[in-house]
C-alpha cells in the first residue's frame, strides 16, 4: 500500500497537505484498463470488451451473464458498474468493492467463480480513475462512488437493503465501512481491512489525527448490521492487528475468519475462505 520512504512519510504526515493527497500517495494504484465499455446507438445498452490482461477464464455463456453500464456520482464523475448474475435463485447480492491494483476486467472471472460457489449475485464498480471510470481516485470520490453504486443497485435492479451484503476487500473496505455506517444491510464482510491510513504507515499510532485518511476504526462501531471480518495472519501489507482491532469495535460481530499463514493477496486460495462464506450466507444469516 505504501512505497514511500520513511523521510517522505514523515514529511507527508508532519506537514500534511490534506487527507485526499495522503490517500492518493499511500493507497491508489489504478492499473492500465483491462476492458472497455461500448455503448449502442440508443445509449442504453453497453457491451463489455475484455483485453487479454483481464485473464477471462470462462466461456461466452458466462460472459452473457454480466451486465455493465455507466452511472454518475455526486462528485461529477462517471463510474463503470458491473452486475454479475451468478445464480437465478440467489437471495443475496454482494455489493463488492475490490482491492487496489485491479479493475472490473481483472475481477470479472473471480466474481463469476465466487458468486456461483456461494449462491450470490455480485454487483461491483470501478472507483473514479479506475478502468472505464472518469475522474481521479481520492478518498472523497470513494465515498461518492459507492453511494452511486448503492443507488444503482436499489433503483435499477430493485434490490432491497435486506438482500444486500456489503463486501469490501483491502482499500475497498474504506467505502464499504463508510456506506455500512450510514445504511443498514443484510450483512457486511470486510476482507483484509485497514483501521486507517496513518496506522498502516505508522503501526504504533494510537489515535486518529484530523489529517488521517480512511478512518475505518472510527466508523465501524456505527455499523448495525452483522459484520464478518476475514484477515490473513501473515498479511504483509495491512497487518493482522488491523482486523483484530476492527473486530473488537463491532456492534454485531460474527465469528471471524483468521486465515493462518495467509498474506494480503492469497486469502482466497485457502479452502476455509469459501467454506466460511458459504456457511455465513446459507446458514448464519438466516438465523441473525
Amino acid at each position: 500500500m505504501n512505497n514511500l520512504s520513511f523521510s517522505e512519510l514523515c514529511c507527508l504526515f508532519c506537514c500534511p497537505p490534506c487527507p485526499g493527497k495522503i490517500a492518493s500517495k499511500l493507497a491508489f494504484l489504478p492499473p492500465d484498463p483491462t476492458y472497455t465499455l461500448m455503448c449502442d446507438e440508443s445509449g442504453s445498452r453497453w457491451t463489455l470488451h475484455l483485453s487479454e490482461r483481464a485473464d477471462w477464464q470462462y466461456s461466452s455463456r458466462e460472459k452473457d451473464a454480466i451486465e455493465c453500464f455507466m452511472t454518475g456520482t455526486s462528485k461529477g464523475n462517471r463510474i463503470a458498474c458491473m452486475f454479475v448474475r451468478c445464480s437465478p435463485n440467489a437471495k443475496y447480492t454482494l455489493l463488492f468493492s475490490h482491492g487496489n491494483a485491479v479493475d472490473l476486467g481483472q475481477m470479472s472471472s473471480f466474481y463469476i467463480g465466487l458468486g456461483s460457489r456461494i449462491n450470490c449475485n455480485i454487483f461491483s464498480y470501478d472507483y473514479s480513475g479506475y478502468g472505464a471510470s472518469s475522474g481521479k481516485p481520492t478518498e472523497k470520490n470513494l465515498y461518492a462512488d459507492i453511494e452511486a453504486a448503492w443507488l444503482s443497485l436499489r433503483t435499477r435492479y430493485g434490490i432491497r437493503p435486506e438482500n444486500v451484503i456489503i463486501y469490501g476487500q483491502s482499500i475497498g473496505t474504506v467505502p464499504s465501512v463508510d456506506l455500512a455506517a450510514r445504511y443498514e444491510s443484510a450483512a457486511v464482510i470486510l476482507h483484509s481491512p485497514l483501521t486507517s491510513g496513518m496506522r498502516v504507515a505508522f503501526p504504533d499510532t494510537k489515535k486518529t489525527y484530523c489529517f488521517d485518511a480512511f478512518p475505518n476504526i472510527d466508523k465501524i462501531s456505527k455499523i448495525t448490521s452483522p459484520v464478518l471480518i476475514i484477515h490473513g495472519t501473515e498479511d504483509e501489507v495491512i497487518d493482522f492487528s488491523h482486523g483484530l482491532a476492527l473486530f473488537e469495535r463491532c456492534q454485531r460481530p460474527v465469528e471471524p475468519l483468521w486465515v493462518e499463514g495467509a498474506g494480503h493477496n492469497d486469502v482466497e486460495l485457502y479452502g476455509q475462505y469459501l467454506e466460511r462464506l458459504k456457511q455465513f450466507v446459507s446458514q448464519e444469516l438466516v438465523n441473525l
